[in-house]
């Protein structure tokens, strides 16, 4: 089994890329940074009668590059009581990919997969970030995604994270488990 962590945030080295490394530390795994990439916002074309158009960006190679994977661990700094844009951005073009037919088995490679979601925020994180780990497992739940589990810490400027003992050691037990689950 591989791995494939998508990065949400924009600060390198940041709370939560902190904490998701604490998470597959030893591990090998796929990392992919969103904000190296370009990816264009969705346009809604699905009652056109053309339908979505091909978009000039990186959004499918990235997709290609996941598909492969069996897990993967969606990283995201808590923004306002929810992902960064760039997660979100990204997670609003799986409409178009649901209707590409470069795709036509999109939802059913989803479904062979586990995700995970890795979230830090600076501001009652554990009770604020709820609405978004619920947005993540309504959005898996949409695609046949199985959500296998989240973790939540709690940081502001860089560094915090480590004063987070739950999330490290929550950190530690995703390790052990994804360590079985790829062995």
């Amino acid at each position: 089994m591989s791995i494939a962590v998508i990065y949400g945030g924009t600060r390198p080295d940041g709370n939560t890329e902190t904490l998701t490394k604490e998470s597959v530390q030893g591990l090998e795994v796929e990392e992919i940074h969103l904000k190296d990439y370009f990816i264009e916002p969705i346009v809604d074309q699905r009652h056109t009668s053309e339908g979505f158009q091909e978009v000039k960006d990186d959004y499918n190679a990235l997709i290609d590059r996941i598909l492969k994977h069996d897990v993967i661990i969606f990283s995201t700094p808590i923004y306002w009581y929810s992902m960064t844009g760039r997660m979100k951005n990204f997670v609003d073009r799986w409409s178009q990919t649901l209707r590409d037919p470069k795709y036509t088995d999109f939802k059913d490679q989803l479904s062979r997969k586990e995700a995970y979601v890795i979230a830090v925020g600076g501001d009652q994180p554990l009770m604020k970030g709820l609405p978004m780990i619920q947005q993540f497992h309504y959005i898996f739940d949409f695609i046949g995604l199985p959500f296998a589990g989240y973790i939540i810490g709690e940081g502001n400027k860089p560094g915090d994270i480590l004063q987070d003992q739950k999330a490290l050691i929550a950190a530690e037990q995703l390790r052990k488990k994804l360590k079985e689950v790829i062995s």
